[in-house]
């Protein structure tokens, strides 16, 4: 597969993504930045309904950077305990919390080196909330949705995340990043889920008919 076809599919396909999913934002509910920092990092491997659902009771008891701060972590790995990985991600929200508020002046960075320096906070994550809370988008975030449909278009011979955000980049004009994670995993979740199905007529597929018979794993 050659670079430049790639490239041509990347056009195809994002022109629809941009077309359909305009706005790019995610579907975690929050109210205050550092809400949102917890609720991607909550979202790990876990999906956003389930993140939604036990946010809607803990993010009324934490809003703010010196909530989740002081924040007993006992206490608060108990009440995360419905999410995939609760105590590692009850560890990684804290310690973030006590960093943003002591480094960072209280106020959630606004660029990747910084974000990265937040426990549980990657590449990955450090992109969805540049662009969510500060629509920054100086990368793309490869999650299940984004890896398994870069694999089923044929857009990455790559199977690690970072380094199929940066297959994708260099195929995708830096002005359209901003709708690649945000189209393909609403794309992925309401109309081409993971599992395998008969998805010759839908939109994607139609622009690259080989992807009807690719069922990458996602893990």
């Amino acid at each position: 597969m050659s670079h430049k076809e790639r490239i041509d599919r990347a056009e195809k396909i994002i022109a629809y993504l941009k077309k359909t999913y305009p706005e790019p934002k995610s579907e975690l509910a929050r109210t205050t930045p550092f809400q949102l920092v917890a609720a991607v990092i909550l979202s790990a491997q876990c999906t956003d309904k389930a993140v939604n659902k036990l946010t809607t009771t803990l993010f009324k008891k934490y809003k703010t950077v010196r909530d989740f701060a002081r924040a007993k972590p006992a206490t608060f790995t108990k009440e995360i305990s419905s999410v995939t990985f609760y105590r590692n991600k009850a560890k990684a929200i804290i310690g973030s919390a006590k960093m943003v508020q002591e480094k960072f002046n209280g106020v959630v960075p606004k660029t990747e080196t910084t974000l990265v320096e937040l426990p549980g906070v990657g590449y990955k994550t450090a992109h969805v909330i540049l662009g969510d809370l500060y629509s920054i988008w100086e990368g793309i975030a490869t999650d299940t949705h984004v890896k398994r449909f870069a694999k089923r278009f044929d857009l990455t011979s790559n199977t690690d995340l970072k380094k199929i955000s940066k297959d994708l980049e260099a195929l995708i004009p830096k002005k359209d990043w901003k709708y690649v994670n945000n189209g393909f995993v609403l794309y992925g979740r309401y109309v081409c889920p993971a599992r395998p199905h008969d998805c010759i007529t839908h939109p994607l597929t139609k622009l690259y008919p080989p992807a009807a018979n690719k069922w990458p794993k996602t893990k």
